[in-house]
């Protein structure tokens, strides 16, 4: 079933189907990432899962003193995450001056344990740096199938790191769920994965879009 499929792509561990979407809510943090050269690299992601998915996620796993799991703990988990995400895009989809961009496989993923959440980090190189010019870059952050719900984070959605002196970066939520949108998304269940192509890009209602524009 997709809602075990999707599960275990996320965090490596099984649950079992419900009725409504979406099931994993996940707080998003980016870093645009430019060289010494001005040009555009990649995206750092820093995603916390909720409290009651992590604690689920977390079990079994070996704790240290203080209740908590290190880093060489969740190794394989991390590991597990950003290899399976790649056939879902990595919910991350870039395009610079309207052009879809290419990403390859994460670098340094892993995962942390703090407050009782976990936070997957990783770092998504584009396949080439790219120039950026005057032309707009977009990143947006979204499952197509809204699965999982993305929320930016609210005191650091995202920030630049080594862009050319001028670029400004402009986040721009999703506007709050109609009621419409409220009753479809909670019609969403296994059904629903089974008429994909119908639905495959429902979860596009709500990306989270952020855009970076230099001089």
């Amino acid at each position: 079933m997709r809602s075990l499929l999707l599960a275990a792509v996320l965090l490596g561990c099984l649950i079992g189907p419900a009725a409504a979407h979406p099931h994993v809510f996940v707080n998003s943090a980016s870093e645009i990432v430019y060289d010494d050269k001005g040009r555009v690299t990649g995206v750092k992601q820093h995603w916390t899962f909720d409290e009651a998915f992590s604690s689920y996620a977390t079990q079994g796993l070996q704790q240290s003193a203080d209740g908590s799991y290190s880093r060489q703990a969740l190794a394989p988990l991390a590991q597990t995450n950003v290899e399976n995400l790649k056939d879902f895009g990595y919910f991350t989809f870039a395009k610079l001056g309207g052009k879809e961009l290419l990403f390859k496989d994460p670098v340094d993923p892993y995962l942390d344990f703090t407050n009782g959440v976990l936070t997957l980090h990783f770092f998504l190189p584009l396949s080439s740096p790219q120039t950026q010019g005057q032309k707009a870059l977009a990143i947006q952050i979204y499952d197509p199938t809204y699965y999982v719900a993305f929320t930016l984070d609210d005191e650091t959605p995202a920030k630049l790191d080594g862009s050319p002196q001028g670029c400004a970066l402009n986040v721009i939520r999703p506007k709050p769920l109609s009621e419409e949108q409220k009753a479809a998304a909670l019609q969403l269940d296994e059904a629903y994965f089974s008429a994909l192509d119908q639905n495959k890009d429902f979860g596009a209602k709500f990306a989270n879009n952020i855009q970076v524009n230099c001089p």
